[in-house]
């Protein structure tokens, strides 16, 4: 029986992407005409650790950016938000091995504002993200040491429905 591996081999393992392609017919209908592009692991985590503190990214903006990056078209949704969410488990295994310096997942955004592993964050990084997102993406202000600081809010409708 073989061991499953772990979030940090799936991130960091061999794999033959990134791949840009044309899009098919298939696809054409949802996406549109031209390539697309499948990006690496690597590079979704690099991107989510360039989130400078007190700003936030979102999936969208990060595939506008992997598109960019490799002159296509678009990049694909499925595989970026897999990836990002990847990115977001091994961060939390560095964290529980005793890293310091982990890829700060919190500060990336689902497209309708959810944060990566919201189940998995801790309220001051919930309050960050949600209550202060605006905030933060208009430079109000905020890093991960404000948001230790603030109560939890007494209505907050991300919190109240999960």
């Amino acid at each position: 029986m073989s061991k499953r591996k772990t979030w940090k081999e799936k991130l960091f393992g061999k794999s033959d992407l990134p791949k840009v392609a044309k899009i098919t017919k298939d696809k054409f209908k949802k996406w549109g005409a031209g390539t697309y592009v499948v990006p690496a692991p690597r590079e979704v985590d690099q991107l989510m650790k360039k989130v400078p503190r007190g700003k936030l990214i979102t999936i969208n903006e990060i595939r506008q950016s992997l598109a960019k990056k490799h002159k296509a078209t678009i990049s694909c949704p499925m595989t970026t938000g897999v990836f990002a969410w990847i990115t977001a488990h091994a961060a939390d295994e560095s964290a529980a091995e005793g890293k310091k310096r982990i890829t700060p997942y919190w500060r990336t955004l689902k497209s309708g504002g959810c944060p990566l592993n919201c189940k998995r964050l801790p309220i001051e990084r919930l309050v960050g993200c949600i209550v202060r997102g605006t905030a933060f993406r208009s430079g109000g202000g905020g890093g991960r040491e404000d948001i230790r600081r603030r109560q939890r809010p007494t209505s907050c409708t991300f919190a109240q429905s999960w």
